[in-house]
């Protein structure tokens, strides 16, 4: 991710992310009315089957990423009676294990993020296949707390970031005179360097390490009041918990991003239409699963929720896909559909 990428958002898919617009449901034929008996239902659950293959799932460390994998996860083994395996990985390490098929599949990737694993993976050597839409819209950003641009307007874009005595208010001790910018997990996403540096920013990057890093540098200045800048992403529970304005940095482009190698990128980061990826030979070995996690969509929304559960509200992962799973049926019974 960006989580994010990470655009982890976005994303979150930024999640998540993972809202999507659910297949529609497969049409029923009507009983003639002198028939006697219906049809028996099918089972709600399906009987583990020794003959099934394992299906490797990548689980991205944030929490969108987390639970889509879950709700995966607990239809695979309780509607289709596969085994599944959730596998921790990096979400650039993913890429070549899906190509070599030891691992099924990956259901939050945050586009603007991979576009070279895109082109070599699924364009060009065609071991990776696009498996389709998650449906969340994930969008990396720079967030300040409200408060900070109820005291100084001008933070509500990057030109505020230029005069030295602003930027000077989000100093540490680590950075001395330039204020501080908190980055996430150093494998994410992140073209923050990039971006201060090409806009004459009087800001350095600091490492937070993780998502719950900046969560909890996030809590520390909002108990104090506190000046924080930091590298964030919807969909997120956070935007729930606290008001945060994200601030406005040139308009993303494409010209720009192409940049990015060179060291050249100094625009905002783009919105992501998240997506899925498989191991090409998963259709031939398990086509009931590619089917599910083909189908597998829902809407920003969706996704929010679970992570809300699990972010504000104590949920496990497992939980807060097992409630979701329970309180909407009609979103995913037709992803079982071929």
């Amino acid at each position: 991710m960006l989580r994010a990428h990470s655009f982890r958002w976005w994303l979150l898919l930024p999640v998540l992310v993972l809202g999507l617009a659910a297949c529609g449901a497969p049409a029923t034929t009507q009983q003639p009315a002198a028939q006697p008996t219906a049809a028996p239902a099918q089972p709600t659950t399906a009987p583990p089957s020794a003959k099934k293959p394992t299906i490797k799932l990548a689980e991205n460390p944030w929490t969108g990423s987390q639970v889509n994998v879950a709700v995966a996860k607990l239809l695979l083994k309780d509607k289709l009676g596969y085994p599944v395996e959730v596998v921790t990985v990096d979400e650039n390490a993913q890429w070549p294990a899906i190509a070599k098929g030891e691992l099924s599949a990956s259901l939050e990737v945050w586009p603007s993020g991979h576009v070279n694993d895109v082109k070599q993976y699924i364009d060009e050597q065609k071991v990776v296949e696009n498996l389709g839409p998650l449906g969340p819209v994930g969008k990396i950003g720079w967030y300040v707390p409200k408060y900070v641009v109820d005291a100084h307007p001008e933070l509500a874009t990057w030109e505020g970031f230029k005069k030295p005595e602003l930027a000077k208010l989000f100093a540490t001790a680590e950075t001395g005179d330039k204020g501080q910018f908190l980055a996430g997990d150093p494998s994410w996403v992140q073209y923050d360097d990039q971006i201060i540096k090409n806009l004459g920013l009087d800001l350095q990057v600091v490492v937070a390490g993780s998502e719950e890093a900046i969560l909890a540098a996030l809590d520390s200045a909002y108990s104090r009041k506190s000046p924080v800048l930091f590298y964030f992403w919807t969909p997120h529970s956070i935007h729930a918990k606290y008001e945060l304005v994200e601030v406005k940095l040139p308009p993303y482009s494409k010209e720009c991003y192409d940049k990015a190698s060179a060291g050249g990128v100094s625009c905002d980061y783009p919105p992501d239409d998240l997506f899925k990826v498989n191991w090409p030979g998963l259709k031939d070995q398990a086509p009931e699963a590619y089917s599910l996690l083909k189908n597998f969509n829902y809407t920003t929304q969706d996704q929010i929720e679970m992570i809300a559960d699990v972010e504000l509200h104590g949920k496990s992962v497992d939980e807060a896909a097992q409630a979701w799973i329970d309180k909407h049926p009609d979103k995913w019974q037709p992803w079982l559909s071929k």
